[in-house]
């Protein structure tokens, strides 16, 4: 089988505060912005908000999946979560820097940056 993954969806609670939260987290504003269905486009990789409740259905929330983000340096991840609630604390994991937030809807995001082995 080839497989490719090019996109994923959260379950958000608050479509406003979701699109708000991500808005200043990825510091761009949505490809596609709807009550429902929401899209950032990251580099190709489209990361969709789902107004679950709105289609009626039940979502848990949590660590079920986790979301894995990288940017370039631990300056811009330290600065990214420095008024984030963390939920696994800044750790070094073999060549990166690893550490899980919870975003505006209660799941758990990771952010990575690569350890300068210079």
């Amino acid at each position: 089988m080839n497989c490719h993954l090019y996109s994923l969806y959260l379950c958000v609670k608050d479509m406003g505060r979701a699109i708000t939260f991500y808005k200043d987290f990825f510091e761009k504003s949505p490809l596609i912005e709807d009550e429902i269905y929401s899209v950032f486009d990251l580099n190709g990789f489209r990361l969709g908000l789902f107004a679950y409740q709105k289609m009626g259905e039940n979502h848990e929330f949590g660590s079920n999946c986790l979301p894995s983000l990288e940017v370039e340096s631990l300056d811009v991840l330290q600065n990214k979560i420095k008024n984030l609630e963390i939920c696994f604390p800044l750790t070094k994991i073999k060549n990166n820097w690893v550490v899980e937030f919870i975003d505006s809807e209660g799941n758990h995001i990771e952010l990575t940056a690569p350890i300068n082995m210079e």
